[in-house]
């Protein structure tokens, strides 16, 4: 309930926004890789020992002015997330994860030789539509459910992700962009068990890089 509510915050100040800069609000695409993780522990101390895996982002972007060099830059993307988990004398294993999400940053885009700098920070809410536990030629769909059987022997997540942005690059004056971004999950993805908040904590986590151009 809270994610939805925040989710619908963020969107209806975005649109307040664009109606009042409709004229000078620019559109834009971006797509990139991620190099993904997942981190937590079991419940009982165990932390994760998985290892990053690569996955992709696409998608579309707009930037609403807010002041000489700031920005609100509200996202739609596709992306791929997840983790793999290395087993002596077999395949790994691997979760593999894509996501819808919406990115809302703050935009820094001071001047910078002959094009601009890019510098921003922000929130985001991502909904997981699809994801498999993988391992060789056999795979598993996960299920997403927010409260689970003690019975079911399933893999299973929260279909909500939420957590922060951070992202630094460099606009060219020909409007063609690069961008390093970092992203923290801060929503537990282990879901309730017969109504109990679970003692294991899962988290995405990563990192990536872009390319992107402004219409």
């Amino acid at each position: 309930m809270k994610t939805k509510v925040l989710l619908f915050a963020l969107t209806t100040t975005v649109f307040a926004l664009g109606a009042k800069a409709q004229d000078k609000t620019t559109f834009g695409v971006r797509a990139g890789v991620n190099f993904q993780n997942i981190n937590g522990d079991d419940g009982a101390g165990h932390d994760y020992d998985y290892k990053m895996k690569t996955g992709f982002n696409i998608g579309v972007n707009a930037e609403i002015p807010l002041a000489p060099q700031f920005y609100v830059q509200p996202g739609l993307l596709f992306s791929t997330k997840g983790a793999k988990q290395e087993v002596a004398n077999t395949d790994d294993i691997k979760l593999n994860l894509s996501y819808l999400e919406v990115p809302i940053n703050l935009l820094f885009k001071p001047e910078l030789g002959a094009g601009k700098l890019l510098l921003g920070f922000g929130p985001y809410v991502g909904i997981a539509v699809g994801g498999k536990v993988k391992q060789g030629s056999n795979d598993v769909d996960i299920e997403f459910e927010n409260d689970v059987k003690s019975t079911n022997l399933k893999p299973t997540l929260k279909r909500v992700d939420f957590g922060g942005n951070l992202l630094a690059g460099y606009e060219l004056s020909s409007k063609l962009s690069f961008q390093l971004n970092a992203q923290l999950g801060m929503s537990n993805l282990e879901p309730k068990v017969d109504g109990k908040k679970p003692e294991a904590k899962t988290k995405n986590t990563g990192f990536g890089f872009s390319v992107g151009y402004r219409f």
